[in-house]
């Protein structure tokens, strides 16, 4: 009974929230509410196990990808695919999927798990296979510093029952993979990463954190899919001793170690039953996650929206630019409460802006000023800076670009008109 009023309750409370355009959390907090174990319930019944994907970064798209190629492959999955990955968010996912009686009916589930609730979760929903990305410097107000991220991550893999897929080149990860090779030798542990000789010529590397002690750094592991090469849209990835070209959803190396990471889960998970042609498929069908590279039509005109979530994602995502924007829109407020670290971020892929906007406009235009690029305008209400920024004429090339923070990236894609996170989950 418990279970059936959640569910009635959270997707009236789910209607209500779209109706005024978002509230990815609340409908999930709605049915908690109704019933504490409403998750543990879900999915007790799926067949093959659940599947964490975490880390700092690449957290989304990697979810994304490693559900397509599972799908490809004729497996019914279901994730959580708005990016809700506190408890709250992967209920309110639930409540578009099961039925009163509160049952996921999938062979699989794909969750994407905070760093900090990973923990917690995997002591309620005991993951089968966990797909960690990266430790990287984020949310410093809310980790204080990655070490205790990677503490998290060690955590949720030594609670991951059978399989464990990391970064080869991420020195905190292959800590907790050699530690695990050691105390927990029965788990599976492989490697995902990035050709060396492709990594060297990475402008930044891929901003992973580094082991200081050089006494300390261990040996990169045997990584079973590497990415050879990149280009704007496409990556190379050796998978096994085979080449398989593969499409990405957005410029970037990035995007091309998020796939690989997604390629070697979906081989561990499938075993023999994989197939490189459907795992391109499966690639093939995904769209780009919102505000992740995302390009948005607005009133006939294509708009790249990028994410500026952290000190690692935006230089990732600058360093993949392929040209500097024509026409260029930045926009920060207080979901980026200490903008100090914008200080340290190469910005000489960018040239000047067009217009800054939020809370923090005035703090982003000196930064800019500081480096010499010019801001033509200064617009702290984010709705007049939208508007002024469309109304210009259409670049010569390429297109316009808004550079944003996470809250006013959704705020922004609300006022255009651009409602929905959650996409079907089969």
């Amino acid at each position: 009974m418990r279970i059936a009023l959640a569910v009635l309750f959270g997707r009236a409370v789910r209607w209500l929230t779209r109706l005024r355009g978002g509230g990815s959390a609340m409908p999930g907090n709605v049915a908690l509410l109704f019933a504490p174990k409403f998750l543990e319930h879900a999915f007790s019944q799926v067949e093959n196990g659940i599947i964490f994907v975490s880390g700092s970064n690449g957290k989304s798209t990697t979810t994304n990808m490693l559900a397509r190629i599972l799908r490809a492959h004729g497996l019914r999955v279901f994730t959580n695919p708005s990016g809700g990955n506190l408890p709250q968010g992967i209920a309110s996912a639930l409540l578009a999927d099961v039925g009163l009686n509160g049952l996921v009916v999938a062979d699989v589930a794909v969750l994407e798990v905070d760093e900090a609730y990973s923990v917690g979760l995997s002591r309620r929903l005991s993951p089968t296979t966990t797909l960690l990305v990266n430790v990287q410097v984020d949310q410093l107000n809310r980790f204080f510093e990655p070490a205790r991220v990677a503490k998290m991550l060690s955590t949720l893999a030594d609670a991951t029952s059978r399989n464990l897929i990391l970064n080869a080149d991420d020195d905190s990860l292959r800590e907790i993979g050699h530690r695990l090779g050691k105390d927990s030798p029965s788990k599976n542990v492989s490697w995902f990463g990035v050709a060396p000789s492709l990594l060297s010529t990475a402008p930044h590397g891929l901003a992973n954190v580094i082991q200081m002690d050089a006494t300390k750094a261990l040996e990169r592991p045997t990584v079973a899919t590497e990415v050879a090469s990149v280009s704007p849209l496409r990556a190379q990835l050796r998978i096994g001793s085979n080449q398989t070209e593969v499409p990405l959803p957005a410029r970037g190396l990035h995007y091309a170690v998020d796939a690989a990471g997604a390629v070697q889960a979906s081989r561990v998970v499938l075993g023999e039953t994989f197939d490189a042609d459907l795992a391109v498929a499966g690639l093939a069908s995904m769209d780009t996650v919102y505000g992740r590279g995302e390009i948005i039509t607005v009133r006939g005109e294509d708009i790249e929206v990028i994410m500026m979530k952290n000190p690692p994602s935006l230089q990732m995502n600058l360093d993949a630019l392929e040209a500097r924007p024509e026409q260029l829109l930045v926009a920060v407020d207080e979901g980026t409460p200490d903008p100090s670290w914008i200080y340290g971020i190469d910005l000489s892929s960018l040239g000047d802006v067009d217009i800054v906007t939020g809370t923090k406009a005035w703090q982003i235009a000196t930064r800019f000023a500081y480096d010499g690029h010019a801001v033509r305008n200064v617009e702290p209400d984010p709705d007049k800076a939208v508007e002024w920024f469309l109304a210009l004429p259409r670049p010569t090339q390429g297109v316009k670009v808004m550079l944003v923070n996470y809250e006013l990236m959704m705020s922004i894609r609300k006022r255009l008109g651009f409602l929905e996170l959650e996409g079907g989950n089969r």
